[in-house]
């Protein structure tokens, strides 16, 4: 429980302010101007990614207007499907990702059928930071769009040139078509359509995933000699899911963050989202040295913690 005790903590010190806009099926229509919309101000609580003094963060991002996103994030981009026949094009126009005043990145999706060779239009971000070590914990807080056919996502892939799934792909945050459903995922190895069980994951329900922004974390603690280890995935301070990291994997201080809105696709069933906009929005990203709750924790967590379930 020190995990937990420890995150009530610093979410009490959470600022004092939340974006409380959910993109949803009723989401606004697309406006003529390029300038985009004003995110709504609330006075609910945001959770921050704080860390007890027993960890420190070695990265983390700043988001502000005079920043550049390409600072910290490269643009992926494409209209190319993505291996999952998805409909967004990848851009790096200004209205698909930017910082707000108030310290946010935005990635936003936006749906427009009126335009015949921009329908759908969205970013990918992948962070140039990679996590660089060989234990430690990524911390990050955010607040989905939730509706059909939208798929946001926060998750880590090795550096490139890679092999997928052969060295790996970790899913932090997931969820599609707005039902409000986390899915910590591990993928490894070879896949020929046998290899079911090199596919690992754990659903959390989330029923306000909507209305508030959550903490997720990933932490990592591996030999130097990148072979074995143990991960973990939590939300909210809580852990949800456990794994030890399979042979074969890329090493972990060689994985980078990804971040994106796919729209439609394989994985939404084909549903395509309505005209709108439909929002990422990240208040905070950290790479620490330690979870919250130190390594002791870790090793408590791990005792009750449930394995992935093969997909």
């Amino acid at each position: 429980m020190a995990f937990k005790h420890s995150f009530d903590g610093f979410i009490e010190r959470g600022k004092a302010k939340l974006k409380d806009f959910s993109a949803s099926a009723s989401a606004p229509p697309v406006p003529a101007s390029s300038k985009p919309p004003p995110i709504p101000q609330s006075s609910k609580p945001l959770p921050t990614a704080s860390t007890s003094s027993a960890a420190i963060s070695y990265w983390q991002p700043v988001f502000d207007p005079s920043v550049p996103v390409t600072t910290n994030f490269k643009q992926e981009l494409g209209a190319h499907g993505w291996g999952n026949n998805e409909s967004q094009n990848y851009t790096s126009d200004p209205r698909n990702c930017f910082h707000t005043a108030d310290g946010e990145l935005v990635i936003r999706a936006i749906a427009n059928c009126s335009s015949p060779q921009d329908k759908y239009t969205s970013a990918r971000l992948v962070s140039h930071q990679k996590l660089s070590r060989q234990r430690g914990c990524l911390v990050t807080v955010l607040q989905p769009p939730c509706a059909s056919g939208i798929w946001p996502a926060f998750w880590l892939l090795p550096a490139e040139p890679f092999s997928w799934p052969t060295d790996g792909e970790v899913d932090i945050f997931e969820s599609w078509n707005g039902d409000c459903i986390n899915r910590s995922c591990l993928h490894w190895g070879h896949y020929n359509g046998e290899d079911w069980n090199k596919h690992r994951t754990r659903d959390t329900s989330l029923p306000n995933m909507p209305h508030q922004p959550h903490v997720y974390a990933f932490a990592w603690n591996q030999p130097e000699n990148g072979i074995g280890g143990r991960m973990m995935w939590y939300i909210d301070g809580a852990p949800v899911m456990r794994a030890d990291i399979p042979p074969g994997m890329r090493r972990m201080e060689d994985w980078r963050i990804i971040m994106n809105v796919a729209m439609g696709g394989n994985v939404c069933g084909g549903t395509l989202p309505r005209d709108g906009f439909y929002d990422l929005v990240v208040s905070e990203i950290k790479m620490c040295d330690a979870p919250v709750g130190g390594w002791d924790g870790f090793d408590r967590d791990w005792v009750r913690t449930q394995e992935g379930k093969p997909m």
